[in-house]
């Protein structure tokens, strides 16, 4: 196969690379970037473009199957650009596919289901309708809207939408930080093995699931005759009691109503990247059944939800990161002031 990852430099793009690399039946990957990396990988090629702008379809001639990652999460005030790349820029990627005469599509969905049931697991026929309050889960339910016109336009390529939890690894440390708590914010304070204490934060439980093991689900994904959603998410689940136990700290309770604020007074500083509404994702996203995923792919996960966290924990306080720029752990003075000014966690 010949396969093309658009948004191959990215914390899930460099770990389906490196799947990719080691399956015999795959002969060739393009990695596809904006900006082009120093990392190295076996039978990957890379490319630079902006798929918002530039041509694709002369990329993907020729190829099996496109994987779409790319998906921009910073200047979060700029909600423009951000429409612009990600919904516009998504349904160009489509439309080239189509173009270029490829037979398979695989598409990252995260965060695009509606708000679930407080307890209980949805499936992958929940609504995908996304956060209303979250401009990131808008973008994403859009493109979800988009993704169905396609289907129904171009019913001979076969789509496949991967719905995961929060993808962790070591090497991603660097660049989650930069993307969530922005310049200033040390990963060795926030990369600690305990701490003293930890906010009890109602409704906070969420599903995380290892880089390597989302990068499994694609290359299974892909290899086969597989189409539709699958939810992809490891155990256990995650909530304020568990991630204490984690960190050895005592609970302190935490209205949703103060966090809010304390968020939206930082972003105004300008001391985070991230506005409010992230908080408001985080504590209506649903839990997610990935019996499809397990039957259908054959798909399990090597590490624990825990496990993944830690490692995650690990890479912050070893400030780990990996040769592409958004992972990169080197960040110079004049960067960091060209991110606070035009958007504190843009690269």
């Amino acid at each position: 196969m010949r396969i093309a990852v658009v948004g191959a430099t990215g914390n899930v793009g460099t770990s389906l690379l490196e799947r990719l690399a080691a399956d015999g039946t795959v002969e060739s990957v393009l990695g596809v970037a904006r900006r082009r990396p120093q990392l190295q990988v076996d039978k990957t090629e890379w490319a630079t473009a902006n798929i918002a702008t530039d041509e694709l379809v002369p990329l993907f001639r020729g190829l099996d199957a496109v994987v779409h990652l790319a998906w921009l999460i910073q200047p979060s005030r700029d909600l423009g650009l951000l429409w612009r790349v990600n919904v516009e820029g998504s349904a160009r990627v489509f439309r080239a596919v189509a173009d270029a005469g490829v037979p398979a599509l695989v598409y990252a969905s995260v965060g695009a289901y509606s708000p679930g049931p407080k307890d209980g697991f949805v499936g992958e026929d929940w609504p995908v309708d996304g956060t209303r309050s979250s401009y990131y889960a808008r973008q994403k339910a859009e493109v979800e809207r988009r993704l169905d016109e396609f289907e129904r336009e171009h019913t001979g390529v076969r789509v496949v939408r991967l719905r995961p939890g929060l993808i962790f690894k070591r090497e991603a440390a660097t660049g989650i930080l930069r993307l969530f708590a922005g310049p200033f914010l040390p990963g060795r304070l926030v990369g600690r093995e305990t701490v003293p204490i930890f906010p009890d934060l109602p409704g906070l439980r969420f599903q995380a699931v290892h880089s390597l093991d989302v990068a499994e689900a694609y290359r299974l994904a892909l290899l086969s005759d597989a189409h539709g959603p699958f939810n992809v998410a490891a155990e256990p689940v995650l909530d304020s009691q568990r991630l204490a136990e984690l960190f050895q700290a005592r609970l302190v309770p935490l209205s949703p109503v103060i966090a809010r604020r304390a968020i939206t007074a930082m972003g105004h500083l300008r001391l985070i990247p991230i506005p409010a509404d992230w908080l408001e994702l985080a504590l209506s996203v649903p839990l997610l059944d990935v019996t499809r995923a397990r039957q259908a792919l054959g798909w399990t996960p090597q590490r624990g939800a825990d496990e993944a966290f830690r490692e995650l924990i690990r890479g912050l306080r070893e400030r780990a990161g990996t040769e592409t720029p958004p992972l990169s752990p080197r960040t110079s003075l004049p960067l960091r002031i060209r991110e606070l000014a035009t958007g504190v966690g843009r690269r």
